[in-house]
């Protein structure tokens, strides 16, 4: 039995045809999902960012009602403080105790004071914390239900395409085992250079099947006489009769 190296350059091309058919099936029913496994994931790691944000958002929400409940904390404090010098001042033996408790009176109100500014600037970034929790909670609504909607579409054509797909690419992969190694490479990166995916294509016309470039009649003589692998001198492409395509199709 022949082994890969020793196929003939008809077989070879034979190979390549065949391959390229097959991916090019696979290619028709990729372009069906068109770009939404690609709109998908961005939706995806956009939720994920939006749910970071969310939750850090929270998280100062939380640590400014931890700062608020410890301003309330010093305020009670202070205010018993307070008593506890009024109660003093009763029983203050001489001016120097009284404008001491006095001092200490008004250092205990002013810190009051702070504490209640202190809070009312804190529930005013409350309020500001609680409009972009808000706005977040909306726009991660709307790209969910964005989300879904493209997952919902994604998965119904993946149910009317993937036992095709799968079969298609296990034909890939068998004729891939039939082609020359370093003929394979050549292949895999032509393809990879064009968009339709086109590594083989017929001579129609006269001119290449893959960017209409002439092709001049001693070319397509030697295509022919499959002697030899004949590419396109404008793109790369590989060059194959239009009859073996139609064989193979």
């Amino acid at each position: 039995m022949a082994t890969v190296k020793d196929f003939s350059v008809l077989e070879k091309l034979q190979s390549l045809v065949k391959l390229q058919r097959i991916e090019s099936k696979l290619d028709e029913i990729r372009v069906l999902k068109g770009e939404l496994p690609i709109e998908v994931a961005d939706l995806e790691d956009e939720l994920a960012g939006l749910y970071k944000r969310k939750t850090r958002v929270e998280e100062e929400v939380n640590g400014i009602n931890e700062f608020i409940e410890k301003k309330r904390q010093d305020i009670k404090a202070a205010e018993e403080l307070i008593k506890k010098y009024e109660a003093q001042s009763t029983n203050v033996k001489n001016s120097r105790e009284f404008d001491a408790i006095n001092k200490e009176m008004e250092m205990q109100h002013l810190e009051v004071k702070l504490a209640e500014k202190h809070i009312k600037d804190a529930n005013d970034e409350l309020q500001e914390k609680a409009r972009k929790l808000d706005a977040a909670n909306k726009v991660i609504e709307q790209k969910d239900g964005l989300l879904q909607s493209k997952k919902t579409e994604l998965e119904k054509i993946i149910a009317e395409t993937e036992k095709e797909e799968n079969h298609q690419m296990a034909l890939a992969a068998e004729a891939r085992t039939a082609v020359e190694e370093r003929l394979l490479a050549s292949y895999e990166r032509i393809r990879k250079n064009y968009r339709n995916g086109l590594a083989v294509v017929p001579v129609e016309r006269d001119a290449c099947g893959g960017c209409f470039n002439a092709v001049p009649p001693q070319r397509q003589s030697e295509i022919r006489q499959y002697k030899k692998i004949i590419v396109c001198e404008n793109c790369g492409r590989i060059l194959v009769n239009p009859e073996m395509m139609d064989a193979e199709a």
